[in-house]
């Protein structure tokens, strides 16, 4: 198992925020406003089904092996956005004591503000997510967290926050997840009553079943987040997803990766196809595990890129350049049972 440590008010609210936006019309927000939930469905500001793609940075931690904090700045935001066509990332704000946001705040709080500076720049939404494993510890650091993003991008239809990033095993939904996103929840909508939040899920964020089963009460515009690595989840991660849906949460793809779980291994390209074709089925949105030049089989860098998004397919690895193509053609691409038509 994944891991190293190492048209409603809400939709003209976004609508009217669009305003204050100096993007390009074609741009993934400014054609799909805000983000809200409709039954089982993530919509946009016309109520229709939002699928949107992108990649995901990794872990934003100061003075790890690699220092792969380096790549939350602008020049990569807008690389993803002008060559791979994405519409949104996602922004693994380390949370805890190990040069995550515990221990140096204001290094991880500027990692955030600059990713998210730079999508709402580039038109693109960003998910913020509070990158922990065992968050429900320490929800006042959350708390704290997210109330300093809400308050400074909440006026923002670009903004989604994901508040608790993948739950062991070991972390029970029911008396621990849900208690914990009752209050971070709770606090942000204090602040800003509008933009998706997405919560994480029981077991590295795959046991959508569970919170399907008991969900979050007196909540609106929140998600679920299913999290799956081809080379090790197959069709009975697809089938509790399923099963979620048709309980009635929306779900949202917010990390996945072509190999195994634990980040490593090849592509894993005849699963992966399967899980696009499911993705597309049910109009969700995803990001890919990671944009990092870490020696993995999951980063999409080459180790030494330069972190100035000055990129060529030279840069990229065999994962790279396989997500490239997926995020490339999201809006376009055709599937045909569990084939993608266009390689």
């Amino acid at each position: 198992m994944k891991r190293r440590f190492c048209l409603s008010q809400y939709a003209l609210l976004g609508l009217f925020s669009l305003a204050s936006l100096t993007v390009n019309a074609a741009t993934a927000v400014a054609t799909h406003g805000a983000l809200s939930v409709k039954g089982n469905q993530i919509v946009d500001a016309h109520g229709q089904p939002a699928s949107l793609a992108g990649p995901s940075l990794f872990w934003s931690n100061s003075g790890w092996e690699g220092n792969e904090d380096r790549y939350y700045n602008a020049n990569v935001v807008a690389y993803v956005q002008k060559n791979w066509n994405a519409s949104i990332i996602r922004a693994a704000i380390g949370a805890d004591k190990h040069g995550g946001y515990q221990a140096e705040p204001e290094a991880n709080m500027a990692r955030a503000e600059r990713v998210i500076d730079a999508a709402i720049a580039q038109g693109m939404y960003v998910i913020v997510d509070f990158h922990a494993h065992d968050a429900h510890k320490y929800p006042e650091v959350a708390v704290e967290f997210f109330e300093k993003i809400a308050t400074k991008y909440g006026k923002y239809p670009n903004v989604i926050y994901e508040i608790y990033n993948e739950p062991l095993n070991t972390v029970d939904w029911s008396s621990e997840v849900k208690p914990y996103a009752e209050k971070v929840i709770g606090k942000i909508r204090a602040i800003d009553p509008h933009n998706l939040i997405v919560v994480g899920t029981q077991t590295w964020s795959q046991d959508v079943d569970k919170a399907a089963a008991d969900p979050l009460k007196n909540v609106t515009n929140v998600a679920y987040s299913l999290h799956f690595y081809a080379g090790t989840h197959k069709q009975y991660l697809r089938d509790k997803a399923e099963v979620a849906m048709k309980k009635g949460i929306a779900i949202m793809v917010s990390e996945w990766g072509t190999v195994d779980a634990n980040g490593d291994g090849g592509v894993d390209k005849a699963e992966t196809e399967l899980w696009l074709a499911f993705m597309r089925k049910h109009h969700l949105t995803h990001c890919q595990w990671a944009l990092s030049d870490k020696k993995e089989g999951a980063s999409q860098l080459k180790n030494g890129t330069p972190a100035d998004g000055n990129w060529t397919d030279a840069n990229l690895t065999e994962a790279g350049l396989y997500e490239k193509e997926i995020v490339s053609h999201w809006d376009t691409i055709k599937y045909s049972g569990a084939e993608v038509t266009a390689k």
